[in-house]
């Protein structure tokens, strides 16, 4: 992170969406996201994201398919972390605003289209991407449900 800018985390990134702190701030206590898979020849199924024990530094990340709620995966993660997901290569990568037509509504959001595929940031909630498109795989948020 630059001492200018909290949304720049070095020299040759573009500045991130969200900084670490509007990430937590928006997350609270916890918050449940609810995700669809689409490959090439349809829905692959739903996947969960729960966040939880969270603190000034970051929460408990359980993630799981919607199917299978026995076979969770849970880690520790950082808000520092989770914003340095979006810091994107200002060389290969472009930025624009949109309008995108979501299961959550119709939202404004930061699209980066990068070598690894395109991402789309809603301005207003802070986190992970609403949708994003890399190698033929579409994942798009269908709920963002708060503790």
């Amino acid at each position: 992170m630059t001492d200018s800018d909290p949304h720049l985390l070095g020299p040759g990134l573009l500045p991130t969406p969200f900084t670490a702190d509007e990430i937590r701030d928006a997350t609270g206590a916890g918050r449940l996201i609810r995700l669809l898979l689409e490959g090439p020849d349809g829905p692959m199924g739903e996947h969960v994201n729960r966040f939880s024990d969270t603190d000034e530094e970051g929460a408990t990340l359980a993630r799981w398919a919607a199917e299978d709620p026995s076979a969770v995966v849970s880690n520790r993660v950082t808000w520092a972390e989770l914003q340095g997901h979006a810091a994107f290569d200002a060389d290969t990568t472009s930025v624009s605003t949109v309008r995108l037509s979501t299961p959550l509504g119709d939202l404004t959001c930061r699209r980066y289209d990068t070598d690894d595929g395109v991402f789309w940031f809603s301005i207003d909630h802070p986190g992970m991407p609403v949708q994003y498109e890399s190698d033929g795989l579409r994942t798009t948020v269908l709920s963002i449900e708060r503790d």
